[in-house]
């Protein structure tokens, strides 16, 4: 193994295994924020050594396939954007939360090493990993307030979601493997008929799970009971990006099949524009950031649709730094006010000034204000689309219009005059110097790498990834004068309230019904097997033992004591030995053996709670044990 390779292994393993110290040693709880930034630190110092290098890495891991690490163009961009801002993020957390630092700390870490591991993945095995482990922790983290029962719901709602859509990473494992290519990511696209489109659909259903495109946007909406630096990564960097990322990767898979782009293009532009209706239709400042995450991702789906993959990974890039940027303000403000409603939060950016101007360059940038980093990186996403279809391109504008209206209405209440923000119950009334200080490098971010859609940068990226290498003048003058009139006419005039979406289009409703309701149904049933079948099979093999003892007690008394008796006159010390053996043998063996099944009962009894997370906590952890002896055996190798 090569430095290199040593470098991209531990990038991955680095926040992992500190993030499960953390979580599993009680003791260090006044420490922890520091182990864990400094981790952090140390895991973005080697992404970009991997970055830089380029490094792969494979081992065998089950039959006909292997667990491939791999660094190309695309992971290049992605690795150290995930490291980079799950670093600012926990810069932010040391200062901002207070309570279980040991856990909360502990969990991020192992959420970032999974986004890293998807970023790098290069075969199913591996992808399948981390795509379950960043699931499984995404839930933890959104249900971190584990006492307040909403917020839990909040994040089975996630899970259960994000969890359905999953399976259809499982149907393109299977399909891989049924198609004789191997599960190598490279090698799908020459996977034969049917299985090449039976592999690109359950990738597509789990991206778009994970990304919160239709019909799945909706889980975004809970996800934000989790805290706010929860919110700032698993909306900028990891899961939510992962989903868009993902189908970047595999967009030659999407092109091979004929409808697989197409459907993920309009899908995506049409989360875009209802999305940003939603996100207009929000009086919450995080409800609002969590609708416009989805319409951003949209615009990274369209891209995978239309082959413009140097055009999504730059806005997947840019949109990373801006979205963690306010969610990070965002989530200030709800610690020093008590509150994220936006008629409360007027003024707050006259109060605290820092968080304000760095606010602002990221909703100006989200808004697609020129020259900020979105302005340009949206155009070179719908400049693709353009080529594929002007309808594509007119939703796509449409989409980038909204985008405007949304964070001008955001601008106009946190800098509204006549009135000042009032701390309300919960609030603090401060905002700290850890919680400012990575917001002024991620508005850095959020203003300048739109340069890389822009020539000459551009150039190198769309001849690695695909996409058109530059972007007209006229597509940016007009993109950038909608951009600034729609601005303008939300900061003179009232936003309109779309009440009708204010509600996430009804789609939590039609989820519980065609989704969370037959699951549970499902559970109910298997319950009640398990209660009735399972549950009094074991029962009656139970009740068994005694009566075979009882049994066996007979015969002892019947025949062994019988014979004992009848031959005492010619066999008297015979006759004692067997009874010997019969107490001390026969009856010890006996106790052992029910001991031992006794035993064995509460083992297996342990880890049935009936909690799901913690089933899926225990599969985590055998994939864990297994990823843990694939790196010795790579190490060793």
């Amino acid at each position: 193994m090569t430095g290199f390779q040593t470098a991209l292994l531990a990038m991955v393993l680095l926040p992992a295994i500190a993030g499960a110290a953390l979580v599993l040693v009680r003791r260090v709880e006044r420490i922890a924020a520091p182990i864990a930034v400094v981790t952090a630190g140390l895991t973005t110092a080697l992404a970009a050594v991997v970055a830089l290098t380029r490094p792969a890495l494979s081992s065998p891991f089950v039959a006909g396939a292997d667990f491939a690490l791999e660094v190309d163009t695309l992971a290049a961009l992605a690795v150290p954007m995930v490291a980079a801002v799950t670093f600012l993020v926990l810069v932010f957390a040391a200062g901002n939360i207070r309570e279980s630092r040991a856990r909360f700390h502990g969990l991020m870490l192992i959420f970032s090493a999974a986004a890293l591991i998807t970023a790098s993945a290069a075969s199913l095995p591996a992808l399948l990993f981390a795509w379950e482990l960043m699931g499984a922790t995404s839930y933890a983290l959104i249900g971190f307030w584990w006492r307040e029962p909403h917020r839990v719901s909040a994040g089975l709602t996630a899970f259960i979601t994000t969890r359905t859509a999953d399976l259809g990473l499982y149907v393109a494992a299977g399909a891989a493997l049924a198609g004789g290519t191997g599960m190598a990511l490279d090698d799908l696209p020459a996977a034969g008929d049917p299985w090449r489109h039976i592999a690109a659909a359950g990738i597509l259903v789990a991206a778009l799970g994970k990304a919160a495109q239709l019909p799945f946007s909706f889980w975004l909406s809970g996800a934000m009971q989790g805290p706010s630096p929860v919110s700032a990564l698993l909306h900028s960097a990891a899961m939510v990006a992962m989903g868009g990322y993902l189908l970047l990767r595999v967009e030659p898979l999407l092109a091979s099949t004929g409808w697989a782009g197409t459907a993920a293009a309009w899908i995506g532009v049409l989360t875009a524009v209802l999305m940003g209706i939603v996100a207009l239709a929000q009086r919450e400042l995080k409800q609002l950031l969590a609708a416009s995450t989805a319409a951003q991702l949209g615009f990274v789906v369209l891209a995978a649709g239309v082959g413009a993959v140097s055009g999504g990974a730059v806005h997947l890039v840019a949109h990373a730094a801006t979205k963690a940027l306010l969610f990070l303000a965002a989530g200030a403000w709800l610690a020093a006010l008590g509150t994220e409603e936006l008629v409360k939060l007027r003024g707050a950016a006259r109060r605290w000034r820092v968080v304000g101007v760095a606010a602002t360059v990221g909703a100006l940038a989200l808004a697609g204000i020129a020259p900020l980093s979105l302005w340009a990186t949206k155009d070179a996403v719908l400049a693709g689309a353009l080529e594929v279809s002007p309808w594509l391109y007119a939703a796509g504008l449409m989409a980038a219009a909204l985008s405007a209206a949304y964070a001008g209405q955001a601008l106009w209440a946190i800098w509204r005059r006549g009135s000042e923000a009032k701390v309300c119950a919960g609030g603090h009334g401060e905002v700290g110097a850890l919680e400012q200080a990575p917001l002024m490098v991620l508005a850095a971010g959020a203003a300048v790498l739109g340069v890389l859609a822009l020539p000459p940068l551009s150039r190198p990226l769309t001849n690695a990834l695909g996409g058109r290498s530059e972007v007209s003048a006229v597509e940016l003058a007009v993109s950038a004068g909608i951009a600034a009139v729609i601005l303008l006419l939300m900061l003179r005039l009232h936003a309109p309230e779309p009440k009708w979406a204010a509600g996430w289009l009804g789609l939590e409703a039609a989820a519980h019904t065609v989704v969370v309701r037959p699951s549970l149904g499902l559970a109910h049933a298997l319950a009640r097997f398990d209660d009735r079948v399972l549950d009094r099979a074991a029962t009656a093999a139970a009740g068994s033992v005694p009566v075979l003892a009882r049994s066996a007690d007979r015969f002892d008394d019947r025949v062994l004591d019988a014979g004992v008796d009848t031959t005492a006159n010619t066999a008297e010390v015979v006759g004692r030995g067997a009874a010997r053996v019969d107490d001390t043998v026969v009856d010890g063996a006996v106790e052992a053996l029910a001991g031992r099944i006794r035993w064995l009962g509460q083992l297996a009894r342990a880890p049935q709670t009936g909690a799901v997370h913690q089933y899926f906590l225990q599969a985590v952890a055998v994939l864990a044990v297994g990823v843990v002896a694939w790196s010795v055996y790579a190490v060793m190798g």
